[in-house]
């Protein structure tokens, strides 16, 4: 293949048979595309792309020609075992969605995974991410974070995602689409509390990109009333949490809590369940009491 800087395969590390490159495109702006993702489009001789029509839109920009075939998530398995007879053939083949990094909530994995499983070569070509682009924007995640894609849409599924998201100290970054933004933002309010700190990014690096940073029950307010408009790709950004200290209501002092203060309010939480309370509602309504972080209680309860 042409463009000779491209890396070479290490013969004793891969099975023969084509390179499989994972191209990161961009989330919006197309100017955000790297030289090197560019180089590697012109180079290979076929190009797998979640919606060819989106991809064609770069590739015109940039004038590049080559040959596009769909892989998305409803491709059948005839055609993930295509391409794999594709790089079986000492072809190379470029991966795409329709924005970011493939691989990330997006079909691709699949793709990857087989070849990989084959022991076939997988070359990442690293851009822009719509998840890295919240943090950068947010301000609010900290050093620490998960990743948790889409939330499931209903069920217990979604209710212990979400759980688990409470209960976890550090930030997460979500996605979601915009007809379901205001009901996760509730749902976020409910599991995580009104005051956790959190951020709206939408429409990132494109016309209207928009980020709004607040209190979950702010940005439930912005939502309802319009101030977060209901359209565009969303992804929502929840900040990180300190255990150690819960945030002090208005007027009242910051208490550091210590064993036997924890023994003790996990003991109110436990009556407070066994009267009828929700275990959040409950270890919200202790930590604001008594200072013990809420998460610790919701966690410990919970174990």
């Amino acid at each position: 293949m042409s463009g000779g800087s491209l890396p070479t395969a290490d013969a004793d590390a891969v099975v023969a048979g084509g390179t499989l490159y994972v191209v990161a495109t961009p989330i919006g702006n197309l100017g955000d595309v790297t030289l090197r993702a560019l180089e590697t489009l012109r180079s290979v001789p076929l190009v797998a792309c979640e919606d060819t029509r989106v991809t064609s839109r770069l590739l015109a920009r940039y004038e590049i020609e080559v040959r596009l075939t769909s892989f998305h998530a409803r491709s059948p398995v005839s055609r993930l075992a295509a391409l794999i007879d594709h790089l079986r053939a000492g072809s190379d083949l470029a991966l795409t969605t329709d924005a970011g990094t493939p691989g990330v909530s997006d079909p691709g994995e699949r793709l990857v995974a087989a070849w990989a499983a084959e022991g076939g070569r997988v070359v990442p070509i690293p851009g822009v991410s719509a998840a890295l682009a919240a943090v950068m924007a947010s301000g609010i995640v900290g050093p620490r974070w998960t990743f948790d894609g889409f939330l499931p849409r209903s069920g217990r599924d979604r209710r212990e995602r979400l759980a688990r998201l409470a209960a976890d100290e550090r930030g997460a970054i979500v996605y979601e689409s915009p007809g379901r933004l205001l009901a996760t933002l509730r749902d976020l309010v409910a599991a995580c509390g009104p005051d956790r700190p959190a951020a709206v990014c939408r429409e990132l690096t494109k016309l209207h990109e928009q980020v709004v940073r607040g209190p979950l029950a702010d940005l439930v307010a912005a939502a309802e009333d319009g101030r977060i408009p209901a359209r565009g790709e969303v992804v929502i950004v929840v900040g990180e949490v300190d255990l150690a200290v819960t945030r002090p209501r208005a007027g009242a002092s910051v208490v550091v809590a210590a064993g036997a203060d924890i023994a003790a309010a996990l003991t109110e939480v436990e009556a407070l369940v066994e009267g009828g309370a929700g275990r959040a509602a409950a270890a919200r309504q202790v930590a604001a009491k008594t200072g013990v972080p809420r998460r610790q209680l919701y966690r410990v309860g919970r174990d």
